[in-house]
């Protein structure tokens, strides 16, 4: 979807069609969820600080998001998207692969489809949306951010390589800002530069992710779409409206979280075993802290518990805390009789 949450907004208000909009919070601490292209050509990007993205556009309004509705469109997209194939993988609420190799509607052209989809889902939610089609996950993914907004690309076999070898390797999905400025570090600075490269070596420099970039500057991507595909994390964080410092404060923003977090986990029908702090302080340094435990957190206290003293190990904090973060990982579908047994102590 193109600008998902801020063309929402524009939809559903019509004094905001036309203007720059960002969906989040407007505070001195606030962060930018997302922003309409109205916005992005000021430079306003989803996670910028929200002070940034008034600098960078003063005009920018604000708004508050509504996740609730944006759930229940992104509903109404799955729907037109199952018309068609059972094989849907979901990114987030405004993304997904889908594999129609073999459809629903026996049409032999992935392009058609695509282009049945996007008018689809403009007739029925008067939103915009971007497709990328190609033979394999990445080049598909690469292809949707091609034409965008409200456009459609296509990466045949024969085009794939060459297609690939043209891009920086900050365009490629998987390679963050980090990863990217490493192999910029080694002389990478293209797709062309990245196939010239051995496996052996970006292995060496990336570990087990070498081999994946060996293979996607080849514009190799085996894996499947997998539908029902079990997420990795649950997690929650909050960047507050003043430092905190003492060691009260910290306790009292951490319990919303791990409240936030336990009430993801049931809702999903998940437990974990691996619990991470992450604390970012006032001159903006991060740090996390893990631990992994030997069997599931069946229990909220257990959680609480674990949050808490991996908080209470950094007392006293060096320097003013801006935001708090806890996810869980190591996730599992919750089984009634292993939760019984594992109320036991550990």
């Amino acid at each position: 979807m193109d600008a998902f949450y801020a063309s929402v907004e524009q939809r559903d208000n019509a004094e905001l069609r036309g203007k720059p909009v960002a969906v989040g919070g407007s505070s001195q601490r606030g962060v930018v969820a997302a922003a309409s292209y109205e916005a992005r050509q000021f430079g306003v990007r989803s996670a910028m600080a929200s002070s940034v993205a008034l600098r960078k556009c003063p005009d920018l309004i604000f708004v508050k998001p509504r996740f609730e509705v944006y759930k229940a469109v992104s509903g109404q997209i799955r729907a037109i998207f199952a018309e068609y194939t059972t094989l849907i993988e979901p990114l987030s609420l405004d993304e997904a692969y889908l594999d129609v190799t073999e459809n629903l509607k026996d049409i032999p052209s992935a392009t058609q489809i695509a282009q049945e989809i996007r008018a689809k889902i403009q007739q029925q939610t008067q939103l915009t949306a971007s497709a990328g089609v190609s033979y394999n996950k990445f080049l598909a993914k690469l292809a949707s951010d091609f034409r965008k907004p409200d456009g459609l690309y296509v990466i045949r076999p024969a085009q794939g390589l060459a297609f690939v070898e043209t891009l920086t390797v900050g365009a490629f999905h998987g390679i963050g800002k980090v990863t990217a400025a490493r192999l910029n570090q080694l002389g990478i600075f293209t797709g062309w530069d990245l196939r010239q490269q051995t496996e052996t070596f970006l292995k060496q420099h990336f570990g087990k992710a070498g081999s994946y970039y060996y293979a996607i500057a080849r514009a190799i991507d085996n894996r499947p779409v997998t539908p029902d595909r079990i997420r990795k994390s649950i997690g929650s964080e909050n960047t507050f409206d003043r430092d905190l410092g003492t060691d009260a404060e910290l306790m009292a923003g951490l319990q919303p979280l791990l409240d936030s977090v336990w009430r993801s986990c049931e809702r999903l029908e998940v437990v974990a075993r691996t619990v991470t702090l992450k604390v970012k302080f006032s001159d903006f340094e991060q740090i996390t802290r893990s631990r992994t435990t030997l069997g599931p957190i069946t229990q909220k206290d257990f959680l609480d518990r674990i949050g808490s003293e991996l908080l209470t190990a950094l007392f006293p904090v060096p320097k003013g805390v801006r935001l708090l973060g806890v996810s869980v990982s190591n996730l599992e579908a919750t089984d009634q009789s292993a939760s019984q047994q594992l109320l036991l102590p550990f």
